[in-house]
Order: C-alpha cells, then sequence, then structure tokens
C-alpha cells in the first residue's frame, strides 16, 4: 500500500476532503519530533468543524488529531520514546488522518500492550476528554443526577458508564429508541428519547422537579434551552460541543433567571495543555478500562472513505466510536 495523508485546500463539506500521496522515507523527524507509523485512527465530530470551517484552520490542513500506532524514528533530543514503542495521542496536532506522519513527541503516551491500537484511537480524544469533563470539570459525585445529552454517540456512550461507575444518577438523552436501548445498557438509570422542547419536563419529573446538578451537552444550539431548563439551582452547564451548531448569544441575566446556574465551554487543549496532563489523564483511561468502562466502537471505514465517515456522522447515523483503518 503506498502511503497517503488526506488533507483539506478548502472549507466545505466531505467532498473538499482530498488525497495526497507521501514518500514515507522522506519524512525525517527535526528534533523534538517522531515518526509515526499508524495502526488506525480515531474520528471525532471536531474534525467536522475543521473541515467545514467552523473551527477556523490554516488551509490547506491535514485532518485529525487522534491515532495509535508505532515510533518507526525519532529526532534528536526526544528521550520519553524510542524506535518500536507503541504509542498513542489525541490532542493533535491537525494531520492524524495519514498512514504515516511526523509529529512533536511531546504528544505520544505510551500504550500498554493490553490496549489494542483500534481501541486507543476511539478512546484516547473522547476517553481523555471524558475524564476532565467528569472528573476536573464538573467533580460529578455519587448520588449527583447528570444529564447528558447524545448519550449513545461517540462521547455519550462513554460518558453514560463512567458516570455510572462513580455513582452519578445518569439521565441519558437518546434521539432513536435503538440509541436508547444502547444508552441503557451502557448503565444510564434513566434513559429519555423525546423532543428537545418536552425534555427538561420529563428531566424534572424524574427529578422531583429539581432538575439536575450537571449537564454534559455536546449537542450545541439545538440543546441549549433544554439544558438551561434541565439544571437544578446552582447546577452546571457544560457545553463541550456543537454537533448542532455553536450554543447562540445568552444574557448573563438568563443564567440567574435559571436558578443562579453556571456555564463552562471547556476544552481538552486546556485541560490537556502540558505533556503531564496528557500522561495524567491518558492514565485516568487506560484505568477505567481496566476497570471495566467500555470504550464501544460502533463503526470503521477504511482511512480512504474518510468522506464517508464524515457523512455518517453528521447525519447522526453511528453510534459509539468511529475508526478509521490502516
Amino acid at each position: 500500500m503506498n502511503d497517503f495523508r488526506l488533507i483539506v485546500g478548502r472549507t466545505g463539506g466531505p467532498e473538499v476532503i482530498e488525497r495526497e500521496e507521501i514518500d514515507a522515507a522522506a519524512l525525517t523527524p527535526d528534533p523534538g519530533e517522531a515518526r509515526i507509523r499508524h495502526g488506525a485512527v480515531g474520528l471525532n465530530f471536531i474534525d467536522t468543524y475543521q473541515r467545514s470551517g467552523l473551527y477556523p484552520t490554516a488551509l490547506p490542513s491535514g485532518l485529525g488529531a487522534e491515532a495509535a500506532g508505532v515510533v518507526e524514528a525519532v529526532g534528536p533530543g526526544v528521550v520519553d520514546v524510542a524506535a518500536g514503542d507503541r504509542v498513542a495521542y489525541g490532542t493533535g496536532p491537525l494531520g492524524a488522518y495519514a498512514t504515516v506522519r511526523v509529529m512533536p513527541a511531546k504528544h505520544l503516551v505510551p500504550l500498554p500492550d493490553h490496549v489494542a491500537d483500534e481501541t486507543a484511537a476511539a478512546a484516547m480524544l473522547k476517553g481523555m476528554t471524558a475524564c476532565y469533563l467528569i472528573e476536573e470539570c464538573a467533580k460529578a459525585r455519587r448520588g449527583q443526577g447528570v444529564l447528558v445529552h447524545a448519550a449513545a454517540g461517540g462521547m455519550g456512550s462513554i460518558l453514560v458508564p463512567w458516570l455510572a461507575r462513580i455513582g452519578a444518577v445518569v439521565i441519558a438523552h437518546a434521539g432513536t429508541a435503538e440509541k436508547a436501548d444502547r444508552a441503557r445498557a451502557a448503565g444510564a438509570h434513566h434513559v429519555l428519547c423525546c423532543a428537545m422542547g418536552d425534555l427538561a419536563a420529563q428531566v424534572r419529573g424524574l427529578t422531583d422537579g429539581l432538575g439536575v446538578a450537571v449537564v454534559l451537552d455536546g449537542v450545541g444550539a439545538a440543546s441549549w434551552d433544554a439544558s438551561l431548563a434541565s439544571l437544578s439551582r446552582m447546577g452546571l452547564l457544560v457545553t463541550y460541543g456543537n454537533a448542532s451548531g455553536p450554543v447562540p448569544p445568552f444574557k448573563a441575566l438568563d443564567l440567574m433567571n435559571a436558578g443562579s446556574v453556571y456555564v463552562t465551554r471547556p476544552t481538552l487543549a486546556h485541560y490537556g495543555a502540558t505533556a503531564e496532563q496528557r500522561r495524567r489523564l491518558a492514565g485516568r483511561v487506560f484505568e477505567v478500562m481496566g476497570e471495566g468502562v467500555a470504550f464501544p466502537i460502533g463503526q470503521r471505514f477504511p482511512l480512504g472513505d474518510a468522506a464517508a465517515a464524515h457523512r455518517a456522522l453528521e447525519a447522526r447515523k453511528t453510534h459509539g466510536a468511529t475508526v478509521l483503518t490502516i
């Protein structure tokens, strides 16, 4: 197989993704860099934001920030990884949609022998995101009510069992009956499959009218009003994604009227800004894997068919994680 990478020279739909042949032998790592032969690549909703231009990037640009594979070579000064090491990453830089690439070695984390490349590619970005959302941002705890949107999606399918494991009362919201069943099987205590306009009333019906302490919302625009209305007094809305578009402008008074609630828009780029933070988050991901939290792969696409994978993701035709195979 010839080595290649996928790039975008202009923003737009999945059709703007282009294939570019590359010569792996010419990819010589500079100081602080490593050359990685990918075994699997992760697909995430943020990839569609960068492709479409919602999140601007300098063009032409690579795509993807998550993959796993083997180190082929390292540049001068690299001491944390060596040729032959299995590694994974979930914080970029962009360019993971490739059979082989050179990247800063500081983004790499060692991959335990028991974690397969596909599992790591499915779990690194989403797993580290779930870790900081639950344990560092929301600080969710036993007995606390937490509403999870898109509960059977790539992020939701990790958030639900992780929250259930720590003893939070998980209320899962899913778009179809099939996805609701998946969320229930993942450990959700209550599963709702209703229109956004009806969601807050149903959440309050499950919580004696109080609402939930935390909402984890990766949907964005379409769920904003429902999320605010589902919160208890002084609750926390964590809006971490824009699957339906960015959250609309709002006033500080909206937060007071919702019950003196809090809103945050976090990103892994901040919670995993340093190599130490990234390794700590990844370590927790591997730890909860060992404790039985599943990181399900719902579908696989060949790397060369990434455009089809983007179409499926944006059409809500996926469940769990999506992996691009090589």
